[in-house]
Parts: structure tokens; sequence; C-alpha cells
């Protein structure tokens, strides 16, 4: 495993049980987006990816909206807990740099600051794999941190250790990627700027 993944999965790992337990809120602040996802791809028979998808916290919202869902994790740890407190949804182990889903096969992908800890230059990696697998007219949809800037964390989620990059973007340099890989933007004016949404 490249050495940037492996630092992600262990940081993710050691912090699983606690950045659970912190970090609750944030429902209503993403209702609007969920609820536009939902709107875009229902009735078309094919799951969802939650990528990066932690302890299952979004991935319970998504499914909340009668999206049929599946929840990807680098971290074991993470995927570990995501099963303890979402039993009935489904989870998997894996990375969204090389993602093991069939060509075309779901209707959306949710990228909820999941992105964050790749480096710069492997982004458009995600943005390939992330069009591979959805089916033609299907959404992606992220959530960032708005910035240019790179911070290195070495702690977090009640202070255990972590050896993790943090990447800012701004959402005109996520555009430029997402386009080159061959999405179109989708303009949504319910969507905050720290939100973006692109259709195949």
């Amino acid at each position: 495993m490249t050495d940037f993944l492996a630092d992600i999965r262990t940081s993710y790992d050691t912090v699983a049980t606690s950045y659970a337990e912190l970090v609750v809120d944030g429902a209503d602040w993403e209702d609007a987006a969920f609820d536009l996802l939902a709107k875009l791809v229902a009735g078309s028979g094919r799951p969802v990816l939650d990528v990066g998808c932690g302890p299952g916290r979004t991935t319970g919202l998504l499914a909340e909206r009668g999206l049929p869902v599946t929840g990807i994790d680098l971290s074991p740890g993470m995927i570990e807990v995501a099963r303890r407190d979402h039993p009935e949804l489904d989870f998997r182990v894996g990375s969204m740099t090389a993602l093991d889903v069939a060509d075309g096969s779901v209707s959306g992908v949710v990228s909820w600051w999941s992105i964050i800890h790749l480096p710069r230059d492997v982004v458009p990696l995600a943005f390939a794999e992330f069009y591979r697998v959805l089916a033609p007219g299907g959404v992606l949809l992220m959530g960032f941190h708005v910035g240019s800037e790179t911070t290195h964390k070495t702690s977090g989620y009640g202070g255990h250790p972590m050896n993790i990059y943090v990447h800012r973007w701004t959402a005109p340099a996520l555009t430029e990627l997402a386009v080159a890989a061959g999405f179109a933007p989708y303009l949504a004016t319910e969507i905050p700027d720290d939100r973006l949404l692109f259709q195949k």
C-alpha cells in the first residue's frame, strides 16, 4: 500500500471509536444536499456509494432517504464501527483510488469531506474512479474544506496520534479537475460553496 494511504488508514483506525462518539451532528446542514442527491437518483435502480464513509453516519443519512447505499472506507477500524452502529447497512473496506466496483454500476457517489487527505496530484485519480463507476447521468456529490493551504494533522478526536495531511480546495480548482475527468458541473443554488455536484 502506498505510504500516504497507509498513514490515512492507520490514523483513522486509531481514532475510529472516538471519532464516532465526537462527530455526531451536522444533519441539519446536510439536508439540502442529500435531499437533492436523492431526488436526482430516484428511480435509477442502482446503488449509491458513500466513499470515505467513516463510521457510517452519512451512510445512515443517505439510507434514511430511501437510497440503496454502500459505505466504503480505507480504515478497517472505521468499517468495524460502522457495522456495529448500522448493522442493517452494507459497508466495505476499500480505497477511492481503486474502487472494487464495476464500471457504470452506481447512480451516485458521495465524497463527503473524504478527498481532503489525498495528495493533490492523486485527486484526479479519485475523480477518474468516481467517473468510471457512475452510470451515464449519475451524480457526484462532494464536500470539502475551502481554501488553498495544506496542514499536517498529528493528533485528533480526543488527542489520539495521527499522521495525515489536510488539503483545502477551492471550488474552481475542484471543478477544473472534475471537468477534466469528464464531469459536467450541476448548478445547485440550494447547497453551499463547500459542496459541489457534478453529473456524468
